[in-house]
């Protein structure tokens, strides 16, 4: 008897008019009450659209639930009829109306245009607004988008630790862990690691790469999918502290291949996304940004532009543009750099083959020309993706640029043999999966695409 939204809008037919009573479960989202009849704008959270509820004074309890509260927890009983009102094929009406939580008139989501910024103090409410309905719902539909390709094109999904010893990006932003007090360590004024939980100094990861890159070298195509950190104390609408992050590595694949691959997953999760979460895509469109399903449809359906940092540079120097920040030959890009080449191009864009003096992660293959195999995907009004890189496979070459880096060759020994036991030409990439939310859903604030956003300052829930 127990029906979920979510069938009877994709099984209308069976149920409307049929005089069969079901029975939904469920909350109030809005609750309008008149002398001798009242309207509940009832959601289950299994479908983005909600029902309408109508119950009359003949319902038994009728003057009790003229009292329920918007965000009160219910059980319906009634019979699914045609609706009179314009915009709506059906409605619910009641015979029975059962209040199975009750929620006081403090309740912070009331029916009304509440900000992004108010919503995100109420995290733990936010998912009962339309709004994070649509994101949420498009997040998970994209998550499952990137298992269904990978598996589809036999990749193996790896699990690896988030508990690490090394420093995969060298930038310093890792997260250290300590089973010690640290007023302990505080008065000492130093730290025993021989009396860590794991012997050493341990931190949160920062990639899955090098593990990734492991397996690469046994499965041939992997993938990873799962939470990553970064002790970045940037406040910036495109960072936080923990985010998920899909690595993939492939063993006998170059540059190239890799981005073919980066292109081809981020169509299909776009595509799938259209397909299976078309009325969350469609509020999103209305409300948050006109024009994205254009915008989406234009990106799945057309190729990615490939460009050298070189040819960006020439293109950028040559612009008509009074610059903020004067783009120069062995410097990174600033976002209005970014932003002007997607326009150029009017396309997602590669661009490929930067300094290494730019570039400086150890691990990317390096050319003879001082350049380095890699690329970072820019989108149209998001800028910087995610970024990817042929790994370098020559032993002798990457040791020696752990060496110019001042890095701890020891703590590389099992990375480096690798290169050492049956090496291969091998690549792979990490798309911050936050991000291309973000550019999914047209939300301009990374906090506003993950249930519960960390960053400096801020820890809750």
């Amino acid at each position: 008897m127990v029906k979920e939204v979510k069938e009877i809008y994709e099984k209308v037919e069976e149920f409307i008019d049929t005089d069969k009573e079901i029975k939904l479960q469920g909350w109030i989202r809005n609750h309008r009450k008149q002398k001798e009849f009242g309207f509940i704008d009832f959601f289950d959270g299994t479908y983005f659209k909600s029902v309408q509820v109508v119950y009359d004074n003949k319902i038994s309890n009728f003057d009790d639930i003229q009292k329920y509260h918007v965000g009160s927890s219910i059980s319906v009983v009634g019979k699914v009829i045609k609706s009179p009102a314009k915009g709506q094929l059906f409605e619910l009406s009641a015979s029975e109306i059962v209040l199975e939580g009750d929620c006081p008139e403090d309740y912070p989501i009331q029916p009304k245009r509440h900000t992004r910024e108010f919503l995100r103090e109420q995290a733990y409410l936010r998912p009962r607004t339309n709004l994070f309905q649509a994101v949420f719902r498009v997040r998970s539909v994209a998550a499952f988008a990137v298992h269904d390709f990978f598996q589809k094109n036999g990749f193996v999904y790896v699990n690896t630790p988030l508990f690490t010893s090394s420093d995969c990006e060298g930038a310093g932003e890792m997260f250290q862990v300590t089973t010690q007090d640290l007023e302990e360590i505080a008065k000492k004024g130093k730290v025993d690691y021989s009396k860590e939980y794991f012997g050493k100094k341990v931190g949160l990861t920062v990639s899955a790469q090098f593990e990734g890159e492991t397996f690469a070298q046994a499965f041939r195509k992997i993938y990873t999918f799962g939470p990553t950190f970064r002790a970045d104390p940037s406040h910036t609408p495109l960072h936080i502290a923990e985010f998920w992050q899909i690595e993939p590595e492939v063993a006998f694949c170059d540059l190239n291949g890799i981005m073919d691959i980066s292109e081809d997953l981020m169509k299909h999760v776009i595509k799938y996304t259209l397909e299976n979460a078309k009325n969350e895509i469609e509020f999103l469109d209305s409300f948050v940004e006109k024009g994205l399903i254009d915008k989406l449809k234009t990106v799945s359906s057309n190729s990615f532009k490939r460009v050298t940092y070189k040819e960006c540079i020439d293109i950028l120097k040559k612009a008509d543009v009074k610059w903020q920040f004067t783009p120069e030959y062995g410097e990174d890009l600033a976002k209005e750099h970014e932003r002007y080449i997607t326009e150029y191009f009017n396309s997602p864009v590669f661009i490929t083959y930067w300094p290494q003096k730019v570039k400086k992660c150890f691990y990317m293959k390096q050319m003879d020309d001082g350049t380095v195999a890699n690329a970072d995907l820019e989108l149209p009004g998001i800028g910087e993706t995610y970024g990817m890189s042929q790994r370098e496979d020559d032993l002798e070459k990457l040791e020696k640029r752990i060496e110019e880096l001042g890095m701890n060759k020891e703590e590389y020994t099992w990375y480096l043999n690798l290169r050492k036991y049956g090496s291969t030409e091998h690549s792979g990439f990490g798309i911050g999966f936050e991000r291309l939310v973000m550019y999914m859903t047209g939300m301009d604030n990374i906090r506003d695409v993950i249930p519960f956003p960390r960053t400096p300052g801020n820890c809750e829930y």
